[in-house]
């Protein structure tokens, strides 16, 4: 018996020392999270304005960059991803094929 063990033992401690992966989180699951802190954080007031967001190095999908274009600070500090399709997607399909340049989305999808 004491023979068995001896073999395995390296074994042992190779798979010890094997630097496993990083579970990988599903997209879908992501996508989730990422909008329900968003939600959080509108609830305790209003967001920080996309132009805002943008000065301090954030990149903007088109649609929030169309937004932060209007004069209208409080349309700004809205949530313009609330109403996006690729939120939809996001949060529905794994790894949705979502290519916006910028989009948080998009990022959680892979691209």
């Amino acid at each position: 018996m004491s023979r068995d063990n001896d073999n395995l033992q390296p074994i042992l401690l190779a798979a010890e020392n094997a630097a496993d992966p990083a579970p990988r989180v599903s997209s879908r699951l992501q996508s989730r999270i990422f909008s329900k802190l968003i939600e959080l954080e509108q609830a305790g007031g209003p967001l920080r304005t996309l132009s805002q967001s943008r000065n301090a190095g954030a990149k903007l999908c088109v649609f929030e960059a169309a937004v932060a274009a209007l004069p209208s600070e409080d349309l700004q500090t809205r949530n313009p991803c609330s109403v996006c399709h690729a939120r939809v997607l996001g949060e529905r399909v794994e790894r949705a094929p979502l290519y916006w340049p910028g989009c948080a989305y998009s990022t959680f999808c892979g691209h």
